[in-house]
């Protein structure tokens, strides 16, 4: 585990409290009836996305299908990425067709990664919506999208980065700003 310096986003008690209140948010809004589904966007949506799901299960009483999406190929960026990119499975085992999704990833910046998942999405059928849920939305879209269900909103520069660390992936929880030249 690499420790990292910057400054303080959210704490692991803060990011559970920010799932807990989107988890709550998106079945206030999708309702206890409503056939829909979480899909992690791969790494950290992933984590966040089960999480989520796990707390909209526990309220709603019932199984909510969870699946996980591979944007590599639908990056606009692919051929800046490496000759060879990294890539993982898509595992998205129910019918897409007709039911609203909530996809989940972990830090919104330009948006363009959450265009390539809309595309990857649509290849795997027509869903009757699709919501946005994000951990940090840091602003500076360069697309015309944005997140239904926000953990926190933070105020960047664009040189800036803002690192998501979840116990799953990285050993440690927290949020961490680290900006440009410090």
């Amino acid at each position: 585990m690499r420790k990292i310096k910057g400054k303080s986003l959210m704490t692991a008690a803060e990011i559970d409290l920010a799932l807990a209140r989107m988890a709550a948010e998106i079945v206030e809004k999708l309702g206890p009836v409503e056939e829909f589904a979480v899909v992690g966007i791969r790494r950290r949506g992933v984590p966040l996305a089960r999480r989520l799901c796990r707390r909209i299960e526990a309220a709603v009483k019932r199984p909510v299908p969870l699946g996980i999406l591979d944007i590599t190929l639908y990056r606009d960026d692919l051929t800046a990425i490496g000759n060879r990119p990294m890539l993982r499975e898509t595992l998205i085992d129910f019918d897409i067709d007709g039911r609203s999704l909530v996809l989940v990833d972990d830090v919104l910046y330009t948006g363009r990664t959450v265009r390539s998942a809309l595309d990857g999405l649509v290849d795997l059928g027509r869903p009757r919506r699709v919501q946005l849920a994000v951990l940090i939305d840091r602003g500076h879209r360069e697309l015309p999208i944005q997140a239904d269900y926000v953990g926190k909103t933070v105020q960047t520069e664009e040189g800036d980065t803002v690192e998501v660390r979840l116990e799953e992936e990285d050993g440690e929880e927290r949020v961490v700003l680290l900006r440009r030249g410090a």
